[in-house]
């Protein structure tokens, strides 16, 4: 299940907003009773409703699993040091093999 962070982020994606440039205008509050929209003051857009931020849950779930499988891969790959390493040494071809198995290892899907 995508967070609201995500959806939030989706929804401003699909009406010419990013979450960057309107962070200081928006409050996302969980008061223990589960995360919501405290404040809302985007020039130009409307508070999305309960419905409207459901509507981008396969969206924020997309994204999420994406973002996992990047950070997963930037972990396993070796520092870029070792990377130009292997290739003065060993060739381009034996980088990639090891560029592919990280990449194999931690498909998108």
């Amino acid at each position: 299940m995508a967070n609201l962070n995500t959806k939030v982020k989706k929804y401003l994606e699909a009406n010419s907003k990013t979450f960057e440039s309107e962070e200081n205008n928006i409050l996302l509050q969980n008061d223990g009773s589960g995360d919501y929209i405290k404040t809302w003051n985007v020039s130009g857009l409307a508070k999305p409703t309960d419905e409207t931020i459901a509507s981008y849950e396969t969206e924020g779930d997309t994204a999420e699993t994406l973002s996992a499988v990047l950070n997963k891969r930037m972990q396993e790959y070796p520092s870029i040091r070792d990377q130009l390493d292997k290739i003065y040494h060993e060739g381009i071809d034996e980088w990639k093999k090891v560029i592919k198995a990280v990449k194999d290892a931690n498909p998108k899907t």
